[in-house]
Order: C-alpha cells, then structure tokens, then sequence
C-alpha cells in the first residue's frame, strides 16, 4: 500500500459524527507519542474515538512498529516490509505510561509474520518492562494470531497481563474476503487458548459489511463456546479508499439488540455501539 493514501470520505448518518481531537490533555499525549517515538493504533487506525479517549489521558499503543506483514482489507495500518525491532521502545513507552500516570493500557501490535516468533519474545519484554515501572497498572493485550501456536501465545500468558484480546474482525462468510492470511477457526483456536490459561479472553467484531444479524448471533455463540468474556462491537468504517467499502450503517437500536443478546449468552460485558473500537472503555473490562 503506499504511503501516499487517501482517506475515504464519505457522508455519515447523524450518529457517526465525531468531533475533531483537541485539546490539552489530546496535545500532551500526542506530544509524548511523538517525543518518546512510539505508534499507537489510535493514529495508525484512523480511530475515530481518538480524541475522547487521549483527552481522557489513555491511549492504545502499538509495539513492533508501524508496518505490517499482513495487508487486511478494513485496515489502515500500512502493509510493507517492518523495520528491524527497537528493543529500546519497551523502555521508552513503560516511561512514557509512568508519566502519563495511567491506570490501565491497551498495547497491540503490527503483525510480524517476518519474525520466528512472531514477536511473542518482544510482547513478553514489554509487558514486563511496564509492569517494572509501573506496578499499579493494569494492562490489556491485543495481539496477533501467532498462528494460534500454543508456545508464542503462552509466553504472553506468562508476562502476565490481566487481559489478552484477539479479535475475529468479522464473520465467518466474510473472513476470507477482509482479512488476510487469518482463518476464522484459528482465531478461534486463539481465545480458547486465552481463556484455558485463566487470563480474561476478549474479542471484537465490524458490522456494516454486509453480515446478517443470525451470522453476528452464531459468531457470539463460536465465542462463547471457546471462553470469550469480554465482546466489543463497532461500526466498520471505510479508512482508505482503496479499501472496502461500507455496505451499511448500522442504526443504533441495532447495537443496543446486540448488546442484550451478548449479554443474554454469557458474556461479561458487551459493549456495542457504532463508535465502539476494541479498546473502548477497556478498563472496565479487567473485572470480566
């Protein structure tokens, strides 16, 4: 993809609408992303909950840079080859953390199928590193697959965060189409994994391309039946224009339909709303 993309623009129902990200507490964490060089999915993701949720002092960062191996079809992160790994950037962002004061984080990640271990070993140093300075913290992962291989996912297990998410991003129909080398079964296999090692497991889906509601209903049941707590679900978005295109905008009444039912099945908390992203409220969900 180059790195000359083009945003899509395109007119948003009524409840789409975001303001624009300022503000002070927005300029210093986004001039503390910029000082200590660090990603965050905020920005890499076109997120459009960015300034909510950096004015509020939190943010989702990504380690492992900015490139990623895999090129799916409803992301706007860049898909290239990654540079070599920073293994200062554990250090600088558990400091960054310790001066924003936060609570809780969100740490994800580019995927590296690039890597032997996918990057599992750099995942383990870095949640170490934050806890090391920062012993209060509670922490969500958001990781890759790793190819649902039992022994880079455990090492993650191991470091000891208090959530690990993996998202299935949509239905199983749909998988194939928008996203790229993941299998549906796999991500699956992923929060078995999770949930088996005693960790919460937590996992997010898009609406709006082109999935039915009994198909949304089976994916929570395949999520329930493999351990997930903790469900996320958002509106898809088109961020770049070379990428798929929105089939529709899901009303809010909807969501609210999807939230009871997610609750109804067992999960621990649903949040489900057109503007959900998978780090959305996520300290609340270190109690799932």
């Amino acid at each position: 993809m180059s790195e000359n993309r083009t945003i899509a623009r395109e007119r948003l129902p009524a409840w789409m609408k975001s303001p624009l990200p300022k503000g002070e507490n927005f300029s210093k964490v986004n001039n503390l992303i910029a000082e200590n060089k660090l990603n965050t999915i905020c920005s890499s993701g076109n997120c459009p909950n960015r300034g909510e949720c950096w004015n509020a002092g939190t943010a989702s960062f990504m380690i492992l840079g900015d490139k990623c191996t895999r090129n799916c079809r409803f992301c706007f992160v860049q898909n290239d080859i990654p540079e070599p790994i920073d293994w200062m950037e554990p250090l600088r962002l558990a400091k960054t953390i310790e001066k924003l004061k936060l609570k809780h984080c969100v740490i994800t990640s580019v995927t590296r199928d690039d890597l032997k271990d996918g990057g599992a070993g750099f995942w383990a140093t870095t949640i170490r590193k934050i806890r090391e300075l920062n012993p209060h913290i509670t922490i969500e992962t958001l990781i890759p697959d790793f190819n649902a291989d039992l022994d880079l996912i455990q090492k993650i297990v191991d470091a000891g965060p208090d959530v690990i998410s993996h998202n299935m991003e949509t239905v199983r129909r749909l998988t194939p189409k928008i996203r790229s080398t993941a299998r549906y079964d796999r991500s699956l296999k992923v929060i078995s994994i999770i949930s088996e090692s005693g960790i919460i497991a937590k996992s997010g889906i898009m609406v709006g391309l082109g999935e039915t509601e009994e198909e949304i209903f089976q994916t929570m049941d395949d999520l329930r039946a493999d351990g997930c707590k903790v469900l996320t679900i958002g509106q898809y978005l088109q961020p770049d224009a070379n990428l798929l295109p929105v089939k529709e905008y899901i009303k809010p009444e909807i969501f609210e339909k999807y939230r009871t039912e997610g609750l109804k099945k067992g999960f621990s908390f649903v949040e489900s709303s057109p503007m959900v992203r998978s780090s959305y409220h996520a300290e609340k969900h270190v109690n799932g």
